[in-house]
């Protein structure tokens, strides 16, 4: 009662103690970060990075095209119509003599420059061709087994053709053939992670396990790899696969060719890792019980970094994609009739015809935002890995 009638020490002076004092005050947010596992660590702050949530949705959407070409795309990518060589893009309208009517285009009508005497084509306003959303088109296979002829988008006449984003030198549709290309350029970048994600993750972890003469000759083999210039043993390597061969074992051929370059960079994360780890207590307890050593690593060293081989494995795809992209460029990776934006970006080698028609450089637009997209991704991922981190 003493202490109570002092100066400054009275029951309701803002600097006596709070009448209780428990885990009843403490913030709500910590309790939650105090019992969290390592998965909603990282995705609480994986969710911070606004660009790497934005392009998250971005490859969630290309993948999903990948999955669904044949009903997405409103035309078979080898539909060819001649008359209609490097027909410019058709702009979507969605108001006619000042009111909302649903979307359509303008028909085409070809005219003959007077001065160069060459075919160029106007738009037509005396023909509508009206679009809408799931109609019937060409028959396909989706993913070889289901039969049907209903695309997403087009118009509602099938006898129409329309061009959204042009044509080629032989009147096909360049937004079909770019979306049937998401397939092949997206599913190399990950069959050829995958496999590289194999041999650097098997090379790497034995070269950091067991260290020794083991880790001294697979570091030599990754040095020699590595010092040799990329692009010609690209090169070499892919003009030795005999141009006979089907569309799919060419396919094979390159995906191999690029997870034999792209291990070695995964190897020298895993090796870093393993060679970090080997010594923590846990691994030396579980050694102490008797575990074998296969077990150790497949139970408690790998999925110790998880995290970090995922970052890893999303940064190496966009050069899986680009490596694709610059040899089937050179002529020397996929060939037509395979449909990828590497052998699209074929078409934009002539500067003539990209004088004529530059839409024919749109693939090098898809290939620039997957990768821009994969390597945010890849950043906020990384970022995310180390949920302990500012």
């Amino acid at each position: 009662m003493a202490l109570a009638e002092q100066p400054g020490m009275s029951p309701t002076s803002p600097t006596s103690p709070p009448p209780t004092v428990g885990l009843r005050q403490l913030p709500t947010e910590e309790p939650r970060v105090f019992v969290a596992s390592q998965w909603q660590l990282m995705w609480w702050k994986f969710r911070k990075h606004k660009l790497a949530l934005i392009s998250a949705v971005i490859i969630g959407l290309v993948y999903l095209i990948a999955l669904f070409v044949e009903p997405i795309a409103p035309y078979l990518p080898d539909a060819f119509n001649p008359p209609r060589t490097y027909a410019p893009p058709q702009v979507i309208h969605f108001v006619y003599e000042g009111r909302l009517v649903r979307p359509y285009v303008f028909g085409l009508k070809q005219e003959i420059e007077p001065e160069a005497l060459r075919r160029i084509f106007k738009p037509d306003p005396s023909k509508r061709i009206p679009l809408g959303l799931f109609v019937r088109g060409a028959p396909y296979k989706l993913w070889g087994l289901i039969e049907s002829d209903i695309h997403l988008f087009g118009p509602l006449d099938n006898k129409e053709q329309v061009y959204l984003l042009g044509a080629d030198r032989v009147g096909r549709d360049v937004l079909s053939r770019i979306i049937y290309g998401t397939r092949i350029s997206m599913s190399i970048g990950l069959v050829g992670v995958f496999l590289s994600f194999i041999l650097g993750l098997t090379l790497g972890g034995i070269s950091g396990y067991f260290g020794g003469q083991i880790d001294n000759l697979i570091q030599r083999l990754i040095e020699f790899v590595r010092s040799i210039p990329t692009i010609p043993l690209w090169m070499g390597l892919a003009a030795a696969i005999p141009v006979t061969w089907p569309s799919e074992r060419i396919y094979f051929s390159i995906t191999i060719i690029l997870s034999f370059i792209g291990w070695t960079g995964l190897a020298r994360v895993v090796r870093g890792r393993f060679l970090s780890l080997r010594e923590e207590d846990f691994v030396l307890a579980a050694r102490l019980d008797g575990v074998s050593e296969f077990r150790i690593i497949m139970r408690h060293m790998i999925p110790s970094f998880t995290s970090h081989i995922i970052a890893a494995i999303t940064l190496a795809i966009p050069g899986m994609i680009l490596a694709e992209t610059a040899l089937s460029f050179l002529g020397l990776g996929l060939q037509p009739p395979v449909v990828s934006w590497g052998v699209l970006l074929q078409e934009a080698q002539n500067i003539r015809a990209v004088a004529t028609a530059p839409w024919l450089l749109i693939p090098a637009l898809a290939v620039i935002i997957t990768v821009l997209a994969l390597n945010f991704l890849g950043d906020g991922l990384r970022d995310a890995a180390d949920p302990y981190g500012r």
